[in-house]
């Protein structure tokens, strides 16, 4: 495991995953390892030993409703790649485990008790020499029972109305070239607001914060101190939020699994949502 100090055993190290390739390499449902990126072009290039390929956009996104997957469709997923929901799923992927937070949060809305993210994602696997292969593996179908939905880790656009009206604390995870408004979207990634700026009241603390330059995760304590800086040590209900969702699920997972903040939840419908609401209050600039 890695980093024990944190509340629950959520995260793997580099270390623990090349330790236990064999096991993911087996057709045995027992250990899984998942890839998860916005596509899966890098994948197909290389990835680790026995890692299944899941594209984000295609296989983890309902097209038609812009919405995570619905239960039925979550379970065919993982049952025709050899997970059931007794498996020990570990997550891994690029930007830092963008894609793979955001996964993570869905294996969890669904009840899958045992899934954990690679610290450092792809990248810190690449650049630390471990091994890679371009092969992708089979394994036999499985029967997939999923749990939940898990109501208590999401928040809808009437949460997030409600949570302006009380003055319970937003996180904003974006840049902030996105939270002043002056950008829609990161650099080179679509613009899928019509309106620039952010939730009234948001506190912006970037995702990006939570990491180290390697991408794997900051201490508890820096952790700790990160928020509380502004007001949010674990004491009612915070709200995180970026722009499709997946940046706010790294954010939640900091704050909901590694520090054990357990009224955390992942607003996923986030600015695209938001940005696009009639009449919805926004604010721009610093919020300084």
């Amino acid at each position: 495991m890695s980093n024990s100090e944190y509340a629950n055993d959520v995260l793997v190290s580099a270390d623990w995953v090349e330790n236990h390739l064999d096991e993911f390499q087996s057709d045995d449902p027992e250990y899984r390892l998942v890839e998860v990126d916005v596509d899966t072009e890098a994948y197909d290039e290389a990835h680790a030993p026995g890692a299944i390929g899941f594209n984000w956009e295609t296989q983890l996104q309902d097209q038609t409703q812009r919405d995570i997957l619905e239960k039925g469709d979550f379970e065919d997923l993982l049952g025709s790649h050899g997970i059931t929901e007794d498996s020990t799923v570990v997550l891994y992927g690029d930007n830092s485990n963008w894609f793979a937070a955001y996964a993570y949060w869905q294996f969890k809305y669904y009840g899958h008790d045992d899934v954990r993210l690679l610290d450092g994602g792809r990248e810190y696997w690449l650049d630390n020499d471990y091994e890679t292969t371009d092969e992708v593996p089979e394994f036999s179908e499985q029967s997939y029972d999923a749990g939940g939905p898990r109501e208590s880790i999401r928040a809808y656009r009437d949460d997030v109305e409600k949570a302006i009206d009380r003055g319970v604390p937003l996180v904003d995870v974006r840049s902030p070239e996105e939270y002043s408004g002056e950008v829609l979207a990161p650099p080179g990634l679509q613009e899928t607001a019509q309106r620039g700026g952010h939730i009234p009241g948001a506190k912006n603390i970037s995702w990006a914060a939570v990491t180290n330059e390697d991408g794997t995760f900051k201490t508890r304590d820096e952790l700790a101190d990160l928020y509380s800086e502004e007001g949010i040590d674990g004491e009612g209900t915070t709200v995180a939020y970026c722009r499709i969702g997946e940046r706010s699920s790294v954010a939640w997972f900091a704050l909901h699994e590694l520090l054990g903040y357990d009224d955390t939840v992942n607003y996923d419908g986030s600015w695209t949502e938001w940005g696009n609401l009639v009449d919805a209050p926004i604010e721009t600039g610093s919020g300084e």
